[in-house]
């Protein structure tokens, strides 16, 4: 059943009975004599009542703190806070119908109090109501629409209804308000998994170990439990060798006597850094978009550690001399160190820059792997993304110390060899708020465009992404293809 593989995880505002540690002892002891002279003197003191419910809550004293906030109410029957911390103990104790009364005061006393609807909604969970949660979760979204975990909750109960779809939806939404959510990740790949969509559950799993800094142990142990279970990830290499309809109407004018190859890849799942949500999403996309023009072979890898991905370049680097086009699009993290260019692989330690030849890839080597195709030669890196690399590294080497920078440097490649960087040189691209970075979503966009020469695509990719980031980040092409031959994607009609 659905419901095995969707984990719910009620992380309601208080916490319940806790061992104080010896500051908060000290504080609530002093809080709690505080309210209590102010009681002594005035028995009808609502608010000191309320007080030193907070502070018998804050030292794990949770049937004091509901006997306090009890006495709040009767004294102020308006007391919106009271009901809901009152609320969120009776919850720590398992008492849900209580605590739902009290939620529901909450709200009938402020409409709009975000987490008396995401608190209830834990609590109709609990019981079992998910259509009732669903609903309170979806008012605690409007009212807070950067509230994490009641996207995340939702998507659990979307998952428990058996309503895959909206489950994934909701845990994509988690990740684009919070990219560092572990469990997100985790439960968007057993939804995927449960989909038969095993290449982004694979992604997914791979991008919770990424997260190795603010991972559950939880959430890296059931990542690995999956990765291990699943089938063998299928030849990279994907053949176009009968186009669906809709293909064929798209590659309809490309000449077939050019042989077009592609090498895309994206690394999301960094180990030793926070992972990047987009990179694996944004390849699928160009490589699905590449085969539907009429590319003869398609690779697509995803998370590649150092070792696969020199092993890829080398691979395509023997394929491109037999082709016309040969193409290389990657996505993940780059960086320039004393004027070089390098890749950054999944399995990256870079803890100083004198480390940068050993754990990186100098993007020469991406150069060279395309550089024998006959025709056209085009490089193109989203990789510009803001590096923590950078920021961590120790600066040892007098060349290197004066040029870590952001982004990457210009390229003067060889002619006939065209360039394309998602932000221009010493710039930063974004990753976006969306599934795809701005980079990526303009550039499939205009790829199957009818007529439109490489040259010419890139300008409107360039014009797409400045408008889309607000002027923020602007493409860049490097190089020089021959003027004398027009290049298409898609031929016109």
């Amino acid at each position: 059943m659905l419901r095995k593989l969707f984990y719910c995880f009620a992380l309601l505002v208080f916490a319940g009975p806790v061992i104080a540690n010896d500051r908060v002892k000290a504080e609530s002891s002093v809080a709690i004599a505080t309210a209590s002279e102010a009681i002594r003197r005035d028995p009808k003191d609502a608010n000191a009542y309320y007080n030193r419910g907070n502070a018998y809550a804050a030292r794990g004293d949770t049937d004091r703190a509901i006997a306090d906030y009890t006495a709040t109410i009767r004294l102020d029957p308006a007391h919106a806070n009271a009901y809901y911390n009152r609320g969120n103990g009776y919850s720590s104790k398992g008492d849900t119908d209580r605590a739902i009364a009290d939620y529901t005061a909450t709200i009938r006393l402020d409409p709009a109090y975000a987490n008396a609807y995401y608190n209830r909604g834990n609590a109709y969970s609990n019981k079992g109501n998910t259509d009732r949660a669903i609903a309170d979760y979806t008012e605690a979204v409007r009212l807070q629409p950067a509230n994490a975990n009641a996207y995340f909750n939702r998507g659990n109960a979307y998952g428990n209804k058996g309503d895959t779809e909206r489950a994934i939806a909701d845990y994509a939404e988690t990740i684009r308000v919070d990219p560092t959510y572990a469990n997100a990740y985790v439960n968007r790949g057993l939804a995927y998994e449960k989909r038969g969509d095993v290449a982004k559950a694979r992604a997914d799993f791979n991008a919770t170990l990424g997260l190795s800094h603010s991972a559950t142990k939880w959430a890296q142990d059931k990542a690995r439990e999956r990765l291990a279970a699943l089938p063998s990830p299928r030849p990279a290499t994907i053949l176009v060798e009968k186009p669906s309809a809709a293909a064929a109407v798209v590659a309809s004018g490309v000449p077939s006597s050019d042989r077009r190859i592609a090498l895309v890849i994206g690394n999301s799942a960094y180990e030793n850094v926070a992972a990047l949500p987009n990179p694996v999403r944004d390849a699928s996309l160009v490589a699905d978009v590449l085969r539907l023009t009429g590319f003869e072979a398609v690779t697509l890898l995803t998370d590649l550690r150092k070792d696969a991905l020199v092993n890829a370049l080398r691979e395509f680097a023997a394929r491109a001399e037999t082709a016309d086009w040969a193409v290389v699009y990657y996505a993940g993290h780059g960086m320039e160190v004393g004027g070089v260019n390098y890749l950054i692989p999944t399995d990256a330690r870079i803890a100083a820059d004198r480390e940068i030849g050993f754990e990186a890839v100098p993007v020469d080597q991406v150069l060279n792997a395309a550089e024998r195709a006959r025709k056209l030669r085009l490089v193109i890196l989203d990789a510009c993304r803001d590096n923590p690399f950078a920021v961590q590294m120790k600066r040892t080497m007098t060349v290197a110390s004066r040029s870590v920078s952001r982004g990457l440097a210009p390229v003067e490649p060889e002619a006939g060899t065209l360039v394309v960087y998602a932000a221009k040189d010493g710039e930063t691209a974004l990753d976006g708020d969306g599934i795809n970075s701005p980079f990526a979503t303009a550039f499939v966009k205009n790829l199957p465009t009818p007529g439109l020469e490489v040259r010419r695509l890139f300008d409107f990719v360039r014009d797409d992404v400045m408008e889309a980031t607000g002027r923020r980040q602007k493409p860049f092409s490097y190089g020089s293809i021959s003027g004398r031959q027009d290049f298409y994607f898609v031929a016109g009609k």
